[in-house]
């Protein structure tokens, strides 16, 4: 005999929601942090000078790049921005001076990277191959 009453026995469940919602949680939290992590871990360390504080007055070459892109050799305008041009000048300036003057170039904090580059390749091209760059002192 068998006195119990047929039930429906139900099987337990496991909610999953709960868990996946806090898993992308804990994804999304690991994915910030790691991208602040990388950025933290870079650090620079720059090299220390001991050299010279002032060139020789003769055997620097200064270029001037302007914001808008102008250049100007030892303070004398160059007409066109065409790298060929600004090698030509260069080599010319460079003609009366020590024979292998440095270039110093003197960059507008806002003249972009190209401009820089042009008198880097123009020097290239006139035979000067010591560059340097000016830039003034902060306040600490």
């Amino acid at each position: 005999m068998n006195f119990r009453r047929h039930r429906h026995r139900e099987e337990p469940e496991i909610n999953f929601i709960p868990l996946i919602d806090l898993l992308l949680v804990i994804l999304i939290f690991l994915m910030v942090t790691t991208t602040y992590a990388r950025f933290s871990e870079l650090e620079v360390n720059l090299p220390q000078a001991s050299g010279p504080a002032e060139m020789q007055k003769d055997s620097r070459l200064r270029v001037d790049i302007s914001a808008s892109g102008g250049y100007a050799v030892d303070g004398e305008a160059v007409a066109g921005s065409d790298v060929a041009q600004l090698g030509e000048r260069l080599k010319h300036q460079a003609s009366g001076k020590n024979p292998a003057p440095v270039v110093v170039i003197n960059a507008d904090a806002k003249a972009s990277h190209q401009a820089v580059v042009t008198v880097m390749e123009a020097a290239r091209l006139a035979g000067l191959l010591q560059l340097t760059f000016a830039t003034q002192q902060g306040t600490p």
